[in-house]
């Protein structure tokens, strides 16, 4: 864990400044698409590489705004502004017999020597050589079981440890907040114990509870007495105890504990780009497989990464995830629900 954190504050200057240099490079691109149900890339190159529900969750992909080796996650619809990140999801594969994991968002690019490693994307699963991240795929639109789909693969280069993996990312009509996300290793990686597709930016919603059958468990509760500037260990809850809906489809929440974050009052010197506003909103995971050995982790933060500023209400969640053992073809779905917390919980335990 040393070799992380000291990575994190290597990239630190890079995160904080990544954003100003490429604000006006990525406007220029094309921009997106948006038709009747989806948002795709433009076919008039270089284009904005942006998939997702028109009016729902949209995925995005460097050279947009924020730092490589990151999935971004726009929620538009809870008054966030375009290309307003809501959350990242990073890639974080760990190999057989290893418990330290790669970290998309903090190795160095075997490509181009620049932190963060490459993603680029594809209409197939057969897209092994890089492209230019401003050429995106557009996407493939079909009817699965006679519901609309929108997929997209997302490849990284290799990781240090060997790793090689990739995501098939797949959008559904009646599911406006939500993206599936299936993981593979490829026939070159290293065998994996683990494929982590990890959100990794809870703190700027300021997640502080987690939903579980047997009760609501706070991040305060979890670290009371931590107050430095790093990550605390994980915390980790066996699936046994995820919010289950009426098929036993089994759900790990994590949502705010403050009534209106934007009434938030922030220390001096904290960074504009940390302070919520929009609408308060619930985040999970669940898989569309069942695995006894699958767990959430959640870990946390006092102070806002890359910074001294404390995080307003103390300590919050920062990575959210849900970890089980590889197979491929495992199939994870991220949503961002814009009910609160208790009205998300009754409707999926009251949905058919």
């Amino acid at each position: 864990m040393k070799n992380f954190y000291a990575a994190f504050i290597s990239c630190m200057f890079l995160l904080l400044t990544y954003t100003a240099v490429t604000a006006q490079e990525w406007e220029k691109l094309t921009p997106p698409h948006t038709g009747r149900l989806w948002v795709q890339p433009s076919q008039e190159m270089p284009a904005q590489p942006v998939w997702g529900h028109a009016k729902g969750l949209q995925i995005g992909l460097a050279p947009l705004p924020g730092p490589r080796g990151l999935l971004r996650i726009y929620t538009s619809y809870l008054g966030h502004k375009k290309m307003e990140v809501m959350n990242f999801i990073a890639f974080e594969p760990v190999i057989k017999g290893d418990k330290h994991r790669g970290l998309s968002e903090l190795e160095m690019s075997q490509l181009d020597n620049k932190r963060g490693k490459r993603f680029w994307s594809a209409n197939d699963s057969l897209s092994t050589t890089p492209v230019p991240e401003n050429t995106p795929a557009t996407g493939i639109v079909e009817k699965i079981a006679g519901v609309e789909t929108l997929t997209v693969y997302i490849y990284s280069e290799p990781f240090e440890n060997g790793a090689i993996v990739y995501t098939r990312l797949r959008f559904y009509e009646n599911q406006p907040y939500e993206v599936e996300i299936t993981t593979y290793a490829a026939a070159r990686s290293k065998a994996l114990d683990h494929f982590i597709v990890t959100a990794t930016m809870g703190n700027y919603a300021r997640l502080r509870n987690v939903y579980l059958e047997t009760g609501t468990t706070f991040s305060g509760a979890l670290w009371p007495q931590y107050k430095e500037d790093g990550f605390t260990p994980h915390a980790h809850f066996p699936v046994s105890d995820f919010i289950k809906d009426r098929r036993g489809q089994t759900y790990f929440i994590a949502a705010p504990d403050e009534k209106n974050p934007t009434d938030a009052v922030y220390a001096t010197g904290t960074n504009n780009h940390w302070k919520y506003y929009g609408a308060k909103a619930t985040q999970y995971w669940y898989s569309r497989h069942s695995k006894d050995k699958r767990e959430g982790l959640v870990n946390g933060r006092y102070t806002y990464w890359a910074s001294q500023s404390p995080i307003p209400g103390g300590i919050a969640f920062e990575n959210f995830e849900l970890k089980e053992p590889f197979m491929q073809g495992s199939t994870f779905v991220f949503g961002i629900s814009p009910l609160a917390a208790d009205k998300f919980i009754k409707k999926i335990k009251n949905s058919k």
